[in-house]
């Protein structure tokens, strides 16, 4: 480690310092103080090289939010690997799609998608061993079993290193994997920190799963800040109203439903919310606006970010001003860039480009991706973008190349789920769009062309949709239609499709 290195092993071993007997973590069956925690990590990452992981391998893990896995982010953090973190929600062959594309030399996974990894263990050649993150069973070794001397203080780590590998929709049919350096979450927490200024009384609702750049945020800010982390497997409603209530919750991140379901068990339950100093992410403003009467010191956070930027390089409370995704970070500079990279005046759409310490590595093995996200010494974003004349940031829209639909929060592009749909023999053409929706914020939409003489239910295709990709990525919606309008080219027009359907 150099002399200007500071990694998340670091966080960890000062939170074992400066607040040793100060809870770490909080699940059902557990509570786990600083100490505890940094006690549990320096063996398994003992472990971890004695099972012959090196600095840069990267170790897969398919499995929901436990304690086991923020352990294994620490260990992982000490000797330099790589957490290749995969969103459970995923089908057997996207998961093997992932584990091909980064090669990691272990697996963990949980007893729930053990199933989903042995069906691509035939596919994939770079895993040495599998284990549980749990008991041992079959050929997954006990999470126990990784309890080695630690010998990793010899391990050179530093700020840039690699941490964390995060999927990120697939743009072109194909997910990419985008690095995050310690440096980058670490300074992604710095930024947080700062903002809503967190301390060791604060503790975060770890409602958003640890795949997830906003759920590994909001976890690592807390453990930074010296607080704790309530750790759910999954969200429930009903359990995180009880949590929130029961260890005076500070903190949680929210994507639509989230907000309203909480709101729903408070109401029906009377639970008491009064805790929550700060919720980020997305919702409907009435749904704030609710909210706020049960929790009358919150503070809603908009801002614009994604994975590829650690996080939020824009941020404001909704107060501040309605509807804008806020103004720069400290530690974020953003320029608006039309398509041949000029800045665009105040007031004028361009596209969002960032630069600074939160800019991630970027995607894994994709030199060519990598060159035109980076042209000019920017990262591109794919988002389109205006400032006002007060600093503050309005989306606009997505790129062309870019677009996306964002179903409760998860990122999916319309060109993967065309594929699965044209995979239905009858099926002639389909483009696939997002809609306005009350629960999820966006949903899935495909508008269909049939082959002629083909009968097929909308109820048909969701369901051969759903068996072909991640549930989450099925169209909630199907129309079809006698044709689709195209371009001068003979293309789809995804913009007619949308004035004419997205309703």
């Amino acid at each position: 480690m150099g002399l200007y290195d500071l990694t998340v092993y670091d966080i960890i071993r000062k939170n074992a310092s400066n607040f040793p007997n100060g809870t770490a973590t909080i699940d059902s069956e557990r509570r786990c103080t600083f100490k505890e925690f940094k006690d549990m990590v320096d063996p398994v990452a003992g472990g971890l090289l004695d099972a012959g992981v090196q600095k840069g391998d990267r170790i897969a893990v398919l499995a929901k939010n436990s304690l086991e896995y923020f352990v294994l982010y620490g260990a992982a953090a000490k000797v330099g690997a790589i957490m290749l973190v995969i969103n459970w929600r995923l089908s057997a062959q996207e998961v093997e799609f992932i584990l091909n594309d980064c090669a990691p030399k272990l697996v963990f996974a949980d007893d729930e998608y053990q199933a989903i990894i042995s069906q691509t263990a035939a596919g994939v050649d770079s895993v040495e061993k599998y284990y549980a993150l749990g008991e041992a069973g079959g050929d997954y070794a006990g999470f126990d079993s990784l309890s080695k001397p630690d010998k990793s203080e010899e391990i050179d780590v530093g700020w840039d290193d690699g941490y964390v590998i995060i999927h990120t929709a697939a743009v072109a049919g194909e997910p990419r994997g985008a690095l995050l350096s310690h440096g980058n979450l670490i300074v992604s927490n710095i930024e947080s920190m700062h903002r809503m200024v967190l301390t060791e009384n604060d503790v975060n609702l770890c409602t958003l799963p640890l795949f997830h750049v906003a759920g590994l945020g909001a976890a690592l800010v807390m453990m930074h800040a010296g607080g704790a982390n309530v750790i759910m497997p999954k969200f429930d409603a009903a359990e995180a109203a009880q949590w929130i209530e029961k260890e005076k919750v500070t903190m949680f991140f929210n994507f639509a439903p989230i907000l309203q379901m909480i709101l729903d068990q408070v109401n029906e339950n009377s639970r008491d919310v009064s805790s929550l100093r700060h919720i980020s992410g997305m919702d409907l403003p009435e749904n704030i606006q609710k909210f706020k009467e049960k929790a009358p010191h919150v503070c809603f956070w908009a801002g614009f970010g994604q994975t590829e930027t650690s996080g939020g390089v824009t941020a404001a409370t909704f107060d501040e001003k309605p509807g804008s995704a806020g103004k720069l970070n400290t530690l974020a500079r953003v320029m608006l860039v039309d398509d041949h990279d000029n800045e665009v005046e105040v007031g004028e759409p361009g596209e969002i480009a960032v630069r600074g310490p939160l800019v991630f590595k970027g995607y894994w093995k994709r030199d060519e991706d990598n060159e035109y996200t980076f042209r000019n010494g920017w990262h591109h974003t794919g988002d389109v973008g205006r400032f006002d004349e007060q600093g503050y940031l309005w989306y606009v829209k997505r790129k062309a190349e870019k677009e996306l639909i964002k179903p409760g929060g998860e990122n999916v592009y319309p060109v993967e789920v065309e594929s699965a749909v044209m995979e239905h023999p009858s099926v002639e053409e389909v483009s696939v769009i997002g809609i306005r929706d009350l629960k999820w914020g966006e949903a899935i939409k495909a508008v269909c062309v049939l082959k002629e003489g083909a009968s097929l239910t909308a109820e048909e295709l969701i369901e051969f949709v759903g068996g072909k990709i991640a549930r989450f990525k099925k169209p909630q919606y199907v129309e079809f239609v006698p044709s689709l309008p195209k371009d001068e080219e003979g293309e789809i027009d995804r913009d007619k499709v949308k004035e004419q359907h997205a309703k």
